[in-house]
């Protein structure tokens, strides 16, 4: 009798525990995180993670979503782009998240592309890219082109520059981007001999490759900035640069302790926002341009709101790893955030996380007005936002100079801009 009773105790506890676990995966939803926490991209990429779960808190106060928490799954790509592959698959097969919020560089991007596209995910991508894609299973939330490049290319156009040198890390973002630049400085009447840093032909004498290139992690600038120094002394000329991640660290050095600064030859870097300026010589890089479509000096309630709660989270967080001190605001923080927010509103809409549903829900033209204003979501997956471009000051922040309000993602650029 007592085994018999012991048997069906046993039974019905775990019939409760089962129905507890189901309980518990019916209040919850899982949202993958997909970021490099190690590696040569950890320096830009862990704000994004802190981002994430600092947004995710604040929904998860208001209520989640339908109901349900956001239940974050963090992995390390750990700047290996093999690695994201796996992680992202261990996102999908095992974890089975409903969203991937992730990837800083394209290579990393390109990398997790198959395995999105297979399973059919969605992974919401912040950071500024090449464009020539339009994946239905990716959210760009990123800048495009059109979006950073060519209007930085514009301001100095504006300022009187006549001389460019592109720059880049040795990867697509950094190739497609430039093959772009060229074609759009030759349409704006800059002379072939007036875009520094090399070409590369093909055997019909077609331009394949324009620009200077280093690996990831590269240290060693001083042949580089000697030849830049060269291209920039007849005080016309400019550096559009695309290097990615700590790599910054010794360029700026370098172009510092040979004598350049912003009023002789001035950089914009399309990776380079407040949060890497916190590991550069910010005082001897004044006047040096950004152009993001965020920047943490935008003077609105909605962006003081946005740092200050950023910040009263970092003080009480218990999330492992969060730096809490000397923290900043950026745009691909921004751009993070934001796509948390447009998800939410897809998959509200939507009435289910479904990705097909939600993916629907998301291309009839969603906003949310986030701390650089007004973003809206497009049929091609991209978004309609403001572009700013900014001067740096000796505090690590920007001073915008030049605005440009609800510019559309247009990914599709390479080939449309003919030489004059």
């Amino acid at each position: 009798m007592i085994t018999k009773f012991t048997k069906l105790l046993g039974a019905g506890a775990l019939a409760l525990g089962a129905s507890f676990a189901t309980a518990h995966a019916a209040e919850t939803v899982k949202v993958g995180v997909l970021h490099s926490l190690s590696g040569t991209m950890a320096i830009s990429e862990t704000s994004l993670r802190d981002v994430l779960l600092f947004t995710f808190d604040e929904i998860n106060a208001k209520g989640g979503i339908l109901g349900q928490k956001i239940e974050p799954v963090v992995v390390d790509g750990a700047s290996n782009w093999p690695l994201f592959a796996e992680k992202a698959k261990q996102l999908l097969e095992q974890d089975k998240v409903a969203v991937t919020f992730g990837c800083w560089t394209s290579v990393s991007r390109k990398s997790v592309l198959p395995v999105y596209e297979k399973n059919n995910g969605l992974l919401f991508y912040p950071v500024q890219y090449e464009g020539e894609e339009e994946s239905q299973n990716v959210a760009y939330t990123a800048e495009a082109v059109n979006q950073q490049a060519t209007p930085a290319v514009d301001y100095y156009l504006a300022e009187g520059k006549k001389k460019f040198y592109l720059l880049g890390t040795d990867y697509v973002y950094p190739q497609t981007t430039n093959l772009v630049l060229l074609e759009y400085l030759l349409s704006k009447g800059v002379k072939l001999e007036n875009i520094g840093g090399g070409f590369k032909r093909d055997e019909s004498g077609k331009i394949i490759a324009a620009g200077k290139y280093t690996p990831f992690s590269h240290t060693d600038y001083q042949q580089i900035i000697a030849e830049i120094k060269q291209f920039a002394a007849s005080g016309d000329a400019c550096v559009i640069s695309t290097l990615n991640g700590d790599t910054n660290v010794p360029f700026f050095k370098e172009y510092a302790a040979a004598g350049l600064t912003a009023e002789k030859c001035p950089v914009v870097s399309f990776s380079i926002s407040e949060d890497e300026f916190r590991g550069l010589p910010a005082k001897q890089l004044v006047g040096q341009l950004g152009c993001w479509t965020y920047f943490q000096s935008i003077n609105t309630p909605a962006n003081k709101k946005f740092v200050a709660d950023f910040q009263a989270w970092l003080k009480t967080t218990k999330a492992p790893g969060v730096v809490k001190e000397g923290r900043v605001t950026c745009s691909p923080m921004v751009l993070s955030y934001v796509g948390v927010y447009l998800w939410k509103a897809a998959v509200e809409k939507a009435g289910s996380f479904d990705v097909d549903k939600v993916r629907a829900a998301y291309k009839t033209g969603l906003s949310f007005d986030g701390p650089g204003g007004k973003v809206t979501t497009q049929k091609n997956m991209h978004v309609t936002k403001n572009v700013f471009i900014g001067e740096t000051k000796a505090d690590g922040q920007f001073k915008i100079v030049k605005s440009f309000d609800n510019v559309y993602g247009e990914p599709w650029l390479k080939g449309q801009f003919k030489a004059k």
